[in-house]
């Protein structure tokens, strides 16, 4: 187990749309999402050969677009938290981030309070956000999204832990147990080399060292005790394979997915309903909406968040208060 928006969703779901104009400009709102928009683009240089093709062709659309681009290459992990916290709405207009869902659950997490807009360059293994906003593959399409389209505002999930000092922001699913497990031994350096398939060799390899165990878990002041449980701030999932069929990031809804036996056996009959798409006929796995789920025990096991390992037990989960704007 280890995630499109129509376009008329801005218009009829509830989306609130924003446009930065730049500094300085002498058109001022008349212009609106024409605006030329100068662009800090955080890039994962670990995203690989193809990416760096990919992301030249990025930015040389952007620059026949009109728009500027400085280019800020992350060193290490939290260094795209870093780069998006340090930019200045006085020089920027938009934060893009040229990476996988864990580069920009990073960015997402230092933009907290920023006035600027995030735009996206997907380069990763699942691109799962991207496929929940329904983004074009091509570069050059991607640009003219980054250069001219409008934001719209989304209200991220977040958890807290005792291990950080404030919360950790998440745009698509935090999970524990098997997933978490999966992501917690994922080796890197085959995912770099063959991609998805290195999640399909770490979930069998997990498999074979399958503990029983359960979870304490809270929703909603509910007490359960799932083998895992993922709580889903979007649709899809590890690419695009789907857990709530309901959840969607244009409504601010949390869902919890419960997975109950804790069984090598229901471990497999899990992953294949995700693969298969057949999840939801299995009558034991229990999908619930959410306001504050509380997790806890055994203390120290791992949170996968947005693809990641993020945080440990115990921890409580909920919708953030603020919102950030995404231009898709």
């Amino acid at each position: 187990m280890t995630h499109a928006t129509a376009a008329a969703c801005g218009r009829g779901c509830g989306i609130s749309l924003v446009d930065r104009v730049p500094t300085g400009d002498k058109g001022g709102a008349s212009r609106g999402a024409m605006s030329l928009r100068r662009i800090l683009t955080i890039y994962n240089p670990t995203a690989g050969r193809r990416a760096r093709g990919k992301l030249e062709r990025f930015r040389a659309a952007l620059a026949r677009l009109g728009a500027s681009v400085t280019l800020a290459e992350t060193q290490g992990p939290l260094h795209a938290r870093e780069l998006a916290a340090s930019a200045d709405p006085a020089r920027f207009d938009v934060v893009a981030v040229a990476g996988g869902d864990g580069t920009i659950n990073e960015a997402v997490n230092g933009m907290v309070g920023s006035p600027l807009p995030l735009a996206l360059l997907p380069l990763g293994t699942a691109n799962v956000l991207a496929h929940e906003l329904g983004l074009p593959h091509a570069a050059e399409a991607l640009a003219a999204i980054a250069a001219h389209s409008p934001a719209r505002s989304i209200v991220p999930a977040e958890i807290v832990t005792a291990e950080r000092n404030q919360p950790w922001r998440f745009l698509l699913m935090a999970g524990i147990g098997f997933d978490a497990e999966v992501v917690a031994h994922l080796d890197t350096r085959l995912k770099r080399r063959i991609g998805k398939g290195a999640y399909l060799i770490g979930s069998l390899a997990r498999l074979a060292r399958h503990e029983r165990r359960c979870f304490s878990a809270r929703i909603d002041g509910r007490d359960e005790a799932p083998a895992s449980l993922v709580v889903a701030r979007a649709h899809f999932y590890g690419g695009r394979f789907v857990l709530a069929p309901e959840a969607r990031l244009d409504t601010p809804q949390l869902y919890a997915v419960l997975f109950p036996a804790p069984s090598r056996l229901a471990a497999l009959r899990y992953m294949a309903g995700v693969v298969t798409g057949i999840l939801a006929r299995q009558c034991d796995v229990e999908v619930r909406r959410a306001a504050e789920i509380e997790l806890s025990g055994p203390e120290g096991a791992p949170v996968q968040i947005d693809g990641d390992i993020r945080a440990h037990l115990p921890a409580s989960i909920r919708l953030a208060t603020s919102p950030l704007a995404i231009i898709a």
